[in-house]
Order: C-alpha cells, then structure tokens, then sequence
C-alpha cells in the first residue's frame, strides 16, 4: 500500500490526493457581492450541511496554491457577510465550469457565464435563476486555517431563506433524480447523481442488529461474499430462525446445491446472487446463507 507523508509531499500533489480520497463532494455555487456592488459567482467542492438546528452550511475558500493568493468570494463576505449558495445541476454544469474562471473582479460571472441574476429577499447578493435550489446566507464566522498557499478559510454559513424549485419537490421531499445533482472529485472528474447511480439502503440506526460478531463462521470466513453482502447480514435485526432455515433446506434447488462437494461455496454464491438483486429478500439469503 502507498504511504503519503503530508508534511513532506508537495502541496500541489497533496491536494489531488486529498481530494481523490475525500469524494464525490457536494458543489457549493456561491454568490457574493462587493461594497461597489460588483457580483461574483464561484464554485467551491469543500462543502457541507453540518446542523439542522441552526441550519448552518459550511464551505471553505482556499487560499490559490499557485500564488498563495485568496479569492473575491472570501473578500465579499469579509465585507459584508453575506451570500447566497446554489445547488449545481446537470444542466448547469458548463456554466458552473464558467464561473470558477478568475474574471477581473468588475466582471460578473453571471454574465460571464449567460446566467439570470435575481433579487434576494433578505441579503444583497444575487441568487442564480437557473439553480433549483438557492440559499440566502448570513455568515457567523470565518475560521482560517493557515496562511500558506492551499490553506482553508472556513467560512459559517446560517441559512435564513432557502428557495426551491417545484419540479424537484415530491411529497414534501427533494427528489434526487429530479434534483441531477453535480459532485466534484479529483482533478477534472464529476459524477452525476441521477439513474442507476441513486439507491435506497434502507438500515435502522435505531434498532439493534446481529452485528458481524454474530454471523456463523462459514460466513466470517466466506470468500464468496463481499463486504456489502457481509453488511446485509450482519444489518439484520435478528438471524434466520429455525423455521426459515429449514423452509430454505426443504427447496428442491437448496437440497440440490446441498449435495455438491463444495456446497458451501454454491450455497454462499446463490445467497450472494439474491443478495446482490433483491434486498427485500435478505432474510430468505440469509437462511441460506445459515445453512452454509
């Protein structure tokens, strides 16, 4: 295994390596405007929802690794501590690309980037048109993190207006697919978060389970399941009862696979088939699974 030393890997190399770990991230496109009234738009991937209650955002402003220089965004704020952020979508991503050029900071990325600027309703920067989420901002507080090129402002954000699109809201909830969400990984790579690539795991956070200590040892030991299917067993709220398990025995196919030379590994393979199709049938892999 490669083995990376922060304090003696060069910055540039250091924060690909940094950002290739730590992602997809979310892209937070931010507004911010200047006491000339000059607007700026950019996006920035160091960025996260950290309270409800507050609902308090955070993202950081990095210092240019190239020139140890800061940006209009982290000046803005400075100044008067406000600013909207926008969700990025499929259909703006192009446009996004636009706005994290370094205009001249009397050049609006807005019009840089052919978008619709739109009064906010309780702060002076603009919100993005376009976006089908905005967030009006006041910060409570800048934390910076260094002074050398790359280093983080880490700039607090308390939401006070969130506005939405319609067409993204079902049942009172965002939907994901209609949201087309853009996440930013390393170097020039995105993922899109629409299709296939948007799943449930559907897993209780408040009901105990077997946990993997509890597994039988054929299963511990398997090396037919994967560490998803290992997590779909051990997630369970309880094994196979004596019933179930004899329900799978009596199944002409189990009985079948129960007499090969190697059934532990055609059981395990059969269960981690079901595993890997249908998660509503765990509890029936499972049982099979036992029996291996």
């Amino acid at each position: 295994m490669m083995t990376i030393d922060p304090t003696t890997t060069p910055t540039k190399d250091l924060h690909q390596f940094l950002l290739g770990i730590v992602s997809p991230r979310p892209i937070a496109w931010v507004s911010t405007i200047d006491e000339n009234g000059n607007t700026n738009l950019a996006p920035y991937s160091f960025f996260n929802a950290f309270s409800s209650n507050p609902p308090i955002l955070v993202f950081s402003s990095n210092r240019r690794v190239a020139d140890n220089t800061t940006k209009d965004t982290l000046a803005n704020i400075e100044a008067n501590g406000e600013c909207v952020i926008h969700a990025v979508s499929y259909k703006n991503l192009r446009q996004m690309a636009v706005s994290s050029v370094s205009f001249p900071t009397n050049e609006s990325e807005f019009e840089k980037a052919g978008l619709t600027a739109v009064k906010s309703d309780l702060v002076k920067p603009f919100r993005v048109a376009e976006s089908p989420a905005a967030m009006e901002c006041k910060v409570t507080k800048i934390i910076t993190l260094g002074d050398q090129g790359g280093a983080g402002h880490l700039i607090l954000c308390n939401v006070v207006r969130i506005h939405l699109d319609e067409e993204v809201v079902v049942n009172n909830r965002i939907d994901p697919n209609k949201m087309d969400l853009m996440g930013r990984l390393g170097r020039a790579f995105y993922v899109r978060v629409k299709g296939e690539n948007v799943f449930p795991i559907v897993q209780s956070v408040m009901e105990i389970t077997i946990g993997y200590d509890n597994l039988p040892d054929a299963i511990k030991n398997s090396t037919v399941f994967n560490g998803n299917n290992i997590g779909q067993l051990a997630g369970l709220k309880e094994p196979p009862t004596t019933e179930q398990i004899a329900a799978a025995k009596a199944k002409p196919i189990i009985a079948k696979l129960m007499e090969a030379n190697n059934a532990t590994e055609v059981l395990q393979i059969y269960a981690k088939e079901i595993l890997d199709t249908d998660d509503n049938r765990r509890m029936e892999a499972a049982a099979i699974a036992w029996l291996s």
